[in-house]
């Protein structure tokens, strides 16, 4: 079942969730292991690689144009990453992880957890695109999400960014938003609010 390209890190603190890595356009696998190193010290991580190429850059699925989404291939590459996901909590023995996604990753996050929830603990969605509305889910169940948009994103603009944590909540999910000072890139905001509030989700589950 090793259907993407991945890397393990196995964590030494195993009551800490892992975290599954997913990286924005154009990324690897490699992209997120630091970041997911500093925001949940000691817990494992699973850090894939997109199988879809883009002019040469990966991708967790296709998309038609700039901001608009194959919603086909959107489905289909998130049943497959969901059913690896199932075989990775399996082949590395690991409890079920928190997404981690940045851009393109926090897409594909997103669509797991409308549609695919039970096989995440939680997830952090940083900088996704709102580019179609999704048909509402069944009720989420106070699933924990955190949503991490950028102040200054031109490609993400604000008004559209806020339209993702207002749909997870309507679904029923338990949703933290804060913004970032920052664009559409990683900045140390982002690795502030997401160890903050991995923190406050372990402490939780104890």
């Amino acid at each position: 079942m090793e259907t993407y390209i991945h890397r393990f890190v196995e964590g030494p603190d195993p009551q800490r969730a892992p975290l599954l890595l997913l990286h924005r356009t154009g990324g690897s696998e490699d992209d997120l292991l630091d970041f997911g190193a500093k925001i949940s010290p000691g817990a494992s991580l699973l850090a894939l690689r997109g199988n879809v190429l883009e002019d040469g850059k990966p991708r967790f699925f296709r998309r038609v144009g700039k901001g608009k989404f194959d919603l086909e291939d959107l489905a289909q590459r998130t049943k497959e990453l969901a059913e690896f996901i199932d075989w990775a909590c399996g082949h590395y023995h690991t409890a079920r992880p928190v997404a981690v996604g940045f851009s393109n990753g926090a897409n594909i996050a997103m669509a797991l957890v409308l549609t695919r929830p039970q096989t995440l603990r939680a997830a952090i969605l940083m900088r996704p695109m709102w580019a179609y509305e999704p048909p509402l889910p069944s009720p989420l169940g106070d699933f924990p999400v955190l949503v991490i948009g950028g102040r200054d994103d031109t490609t993400v603009r604000p008004e559209l960014a806020a339209r993702t944590p207002a749909f997870l909540q309507k679904a029923g999910a338990q949703v933290d938003f804060h913004w970032a000072a920052g664009a559409h890139d990683l900045v140390p905001d982002d690795e502030a609010i997401a160890a903050e509030w991995l923190g406050k989700l372990e402490r939780t589950a104890e």
